[in-house]
């Protein structure tokens, strides 16, 4: 697997927490560097390559449209190439995103729905996307596409918008801080457990053939109503929820969920449970972690 960090910046905090740092083995490659890609391609000649390395955050893809576009996309490349050149067996996974679609005028959203992406970071990943399809059919790699729509875990990082919402009602609580400011949060959006989504992230890859699917739950919920529900559990006033139109994103989408009928039906995989019973897990870790 890859990530994207800025040099000197990698943190194996959550291996360690997950318990399986050690039982990894680690090895730098600037992915922007074709050249690295190709050496190390060749040199491990791996099975299965896991691309979910990314700027992948939204919000800062209007801060950083250039720093966005161009890892995004030049990051893909550089792993198709090097595994058309020096690996042609190697299975491709490249990590897509719900966020490509944007504007649609019909829901649920399927694979074969009209991209019209509506960020810096969806257009990136929509090219990057199409480099995948492309690769497999003039190469006949065995690449495919996962397009993960919202999941949600205790390791995410602070800045997404479900553990920006828990952290900071226990911060709260607490009197470490005073009040929670969102941007919109009436726009809906199809949110799972991550822990559902690697595994069909896996599953992808051992299918016999190589197809691209939605990873989803078929269903939306809005923002508003995570934040209601993460307060109501953790015994927080409403009002202090703040709406700060500094954190309102230059163009937004107003509801997206996905239709997950194809892989339910090729892989027998299934997003467990509804999304409350993800939040109280969320919150139950979280609180476990903070000492309370």
């Amino acid at each position: 697997m890859s990530e994207c960090r800025k040099e000197g910046q990698s943190d194996f905090s959550r291996l360690t927490y997950l318990g399986i740092k050690d039982s990894i083995q680690f090895v730098e490659c600037d992915l922007l560097n074709q050249g690295d890609c190709m050496e190390m391609i060749e040199q491990y000649q791996p099975d299965e390559v896991y691309n979910l390395a990314a700027q992948s955050s939204v919000s800062s893809s209007f801060q950083y449209p250039r720093v966005t576009i161009e890892f995004n996309i030049i990051s893909v490349l550089n792993l198709l190439e090097a595994i058309r050149m020096k690996s042609g067996q190697s299975r491709f996974y490249q990590a897509s995103s719900s966020e490509m679609y944007g504007i649609v005028n019909q829901l649920p959203i399927t694979i074969q729905s009209i991209l019209h992406p509506v960020s810096p970071y969806g257009i990136s990943k929509a090219a990057g996307h199409w480099l995948v399809s492309q690769y497999r059919e003039s190469y006949h790699l065995f690449a495919v596409s996962g397009i993960l729509f919202n999941h949600e875990s205790f390791l995410r990082q602070d800045s997404f918008f479900v553990k920006k919402v828990i952290t900071s009602a226990i911060r709260i609580r607490n009197g470490q801080q005073r009040d929670l400011r969102v941007g919109s949060i009436d726009i809906k959006r199809d949110f799972g457990s991550a822990k559902d989504y690697v595994e069909a992230i896996w599953l992808m890859l051992q299918h016999e053939r190589p197809i691209d699917y939605l990873v989803c739950t078929g269903a939306s919920i809005s923002l508003r109503d995570i934040i209601h529900y993460v307060f109501d559990q953790i015994g927080i006033d409403r009002k202090n929820i703040i709406s700060d139109s500094n954190l309102v994103r230059p163009s937004e989408i107003s509801d997206i969920y996905g239709d997950p009928s194809p892989i339910y039906r090729d892989l027998q995989w299934k997003a467990s449970g509804d999304f409350y019973k993800v939040l109280d897990e969320l919150i139950s870790e979280e609180m476990m972690n903070y000492g309370n």
